[in-house]
């Protein structure tokens, strides 16, 4: 187990073919994410959004995706495959963002 948001990277300089991120936000690892995602490579996220605070926690907007966040986090360096910012009913109603988007080229 690594702590992601108080100690060092653990991954180094690593690179992978696929990163998936579910229900998990630190802004500050953004950059790192990003970086760490090979050429051709995929990333999947999902977390809450805005909004969500009407359901329930999280609650607090440091912890919920602003509209668009995720499609400002690629920009310029993945090609978005699929992207969403809706309310889910299943399997209890949340607001959520989920992106599906893919590095062009050799990397970083």
């Amino acid at each position: 187990m690594a702590d992601l948001e108080n100690a060092a990277w653990p991954l180094g300089e690593r690179s992978f073919g696929a990163i998936v991120v579910t229900n998990y936000l630190h802004r500050p690892l953004f950059p790192r994410i990003v970086a760490a995602i090979a050429g051709n490579g995929v990333l999947i996220y999902e977390t809450f959004a805005a909004g969500n605070e009407r359901f329930g926690k999280p609650s607090n907007p440091d912890f919920l995706l602003r509209p668009g966040e995720l499609l400002d986090v690629v920009a310029g360096k993945f090609r978005v495959i699929a992207y969403e910012d809706l309310q889910i009913g299943e399997p209890k109603p949340a607001m959520v963002q989920r992106i599906c988007a893919m590095r062009s080229g050799a990397g970083p």
